[in-house]
Parts: structure tokens; C-alpha cells; sequence
């Protein structure tokens, strides 16, 4: 079997936490083959400045419609709502943080106004400017140790991140503050990995072992509500599922690029009416848009 990944330090960490995964109930050899996206070759944009779609992923989805390798791994935020009809998301393994992190020598209530703040998301720079930090935006790109040492090195003054990534490479002694889901609300799909295939795989069974219910069902409801509402990067919202064992939440946000709030959604449900928690979160948010 060969698994599909992007060559950052990340991709590679997180496609050999599924192959060893995979490993314990998968007796065949699993080889990884490294694949450049048009997403990695791009350094000095902000991503919503261009058209994002695909930006991460479609390479490595090639291959795999291609049949150059069994399945890919990637970051399920990066994975575009209308995935290619031959291609599936086979399972989400359970997922780790969602929560978004400050890097920086400053305390995020502390950082003095017109300090740099190291980002190319929309959202984030909605969500600062929410909470009227009066930061300088500047486009910061690359991996998660290059964007952590411009900020130590004094580039930028600090940054924001997904815990997750830092959290699977072992680089949480970096982080200064740690902010809620409803503080800074993450996009659809963070902290989780997607394992796509072939629609007609017939290693599909293997694959769906690794398969965590509740992580498929949360990230479910906002890859949902982000599809019905037809928008990607593009736009600052940010989705965040979370099922307590009774409940499925979703709590959605939408702001304006100055830091509006234009819709704020929370509802619940059951946790096998994702789908339709995400398309009634739509509904409510789209005559903001």
C-alpha cells in the first residue's frame, strides 16, 4: 500500500501516525511517496488573495485518481467541500485540538498596539481585528518551524496557529496562550487528518477502520456548513463541532474582514444529524453573505 503526502515535517508526521495506525491490523508492506502541491511553492501571498481551492490537496489527489497511490492523507481543513466526484473521504481519525494558539514573546493581552502579527488568514485577521488589537497584518508563510522561528528571530511579533500541528510535531513548549473555540474560532476541519481514496478502492474497508465516529460527525457538521454556504478562505468564518456525549453542538461565526460580526450560530442536535445541522446553520448565515 502506498500512501500519498505532502513533504513538510507535518504531512510526514501526520501520514506516519496513520500508516502506524494502519499497521496494527494491515500486514502488507506501507511505503510513503512525497508529493510538492502548488500550495507549498507559494511563499509570499496571502491565501485569500488567490484562488485557494485545491491549493494543498489537488496534486496529491491526482495521484490518487490516478492510481499512483492508494490514498492520501491530508489536513481535513484544506480539503476542498466538492471533492472530485471518483474520490471519497474515507475516515477521520480521531482528531486532536481545534483550538487556535498565540506564538510570541508578548501575552496576547499584552502585545502593544501596532505590533506585527504574522498571518495570511482572512479569518484570523477578522478575529483580531473583533477584539480590537490594533495589530499590523504581515503575510507570514511556510511551515510551522519557519513561521515559529520569524517570530523569535523578531520578523513579526507574533503569530497564530493550529494547536494541533504543534501539538503532533512536539512543539507545544511554544505556545503563550491558548484561545477557546468561541474566543477564535477555528475553521471547519481543524485538528483533524482525512484519509481519501478512490471511490471504488477496494483497500476502502481497510481504510475505514481507522475511522473515529464522533471526530467524522463533528467535522461533518461544519464541512457541511461551509459546502451549503459555498465559500472557502475567502470569507472569515469559522466552525467548530463538538459533541459532549449527549449533544452535538455547532457553533459557527462570520464576520466582516474589520472585525464585524455579521452571524453567530449555535445549535444542537444528535450526533447522527451532522449533515442537517450544518445545512440549518447555513440557512441562518447565508443572507449575510
Amino acid at each position: 500500500m502506498i500512501i500519498g503526502s505532502r513533504g513538510s515535517k507535518l504531512a510526514i508526521t501526520q501520514a506516519n501516525l496513520v500508516k502506524n495506525s494502519l499497521s496494527e491490523f494491515f500486514s502488507e508492506k506501507i511505503d510513503m511517496s512525497i508529493i510538492k502541491t502548488k500550495g507549498d511553492k507559494i511563499t509570499n501571498s496571502q491565501l485569500y488573495d488567490m484562488d485557494s481551492k485545491g491549493l494543498f490537496t489537488k496534486e496529491l489527489d491526482k495521484a490518487v485518481l490516478e492510481e499512483e497511490v492508494d490514498f492520501a492523507v491530508h489536513s481535513l481543513k484544506d480539503v476542498p467541500t466538492d471533492l472530485d466526484e471518483d474520490l471519497q473521504i474515507i475516515s477521520i481519525p480521531e482528531r486532536v485540538s481545534p483550538n487556535e494558539v498565540f506564538i510570541s514573546n508578548y501575552l496576547w493581552d499584552e502585545i502593544p498596539k501596532g505590533s506585527t502579527l504574522g498571518s495570511s488568514s482572512l479569518r484570523r485577521e477578522a478575529f483580531s481585528n473583533f477584539h480590537k488589537k490594533e495589530l499590523v497584518l504581515k503575510p507570514l508563510r511556510g511551515n510551522i518551524e519557519t513561521r515559529i522561528n520569524k517570530v523569535f528571530e523578531g520578523e513579526v511579533d507574533g503569530t497564530i496557529m493550529a494547536e494541533a500541528g504543534l501539538i503532533r510535531l512536539g512543539l507545544t513548549e511554544y505556545i503563550k496562550n491558548r484561545f477557546s473555540t468561541e474566543y477564535l474560532t477555528p475553521p471547519a476541519g481543524q485538528g483533524a487528518l482525512a484519509i481519501i481514496a478512490r471511490r471504488d478502492s477496494y483497500k476502502k474497508n481497510v481504510l475505514f477502520k481507522l475511522n473515529h465516529f464522533n471526530s467524522f460527525q463533528e467535522t461533518f457538521a461544519e464541512k457541511t456548513l461551509l459546502h451549503e454556504l459555498g465559500v472557502g478562505c475567502q470569507w472569515p468564518l469559522g466552525a467548530n463541532a463538538k459533541f459532549d456525549g449527549e449533544k452535538l453542538s455547532l457553533y459557527a461565526v462570520l464576520l466582516s474582514k474589520e472585525g464585524e460580526i455579521l452571524s453567530k450560530v449555535n445549535i444542537k442536535g444528535s450526533l447522527k444529524e451532522a449533515q442537517d445541522l450544518g445545512i440549518l446553520a447555513a440557512k441562518e448565515m447565508k443572507e449575510f453573505l
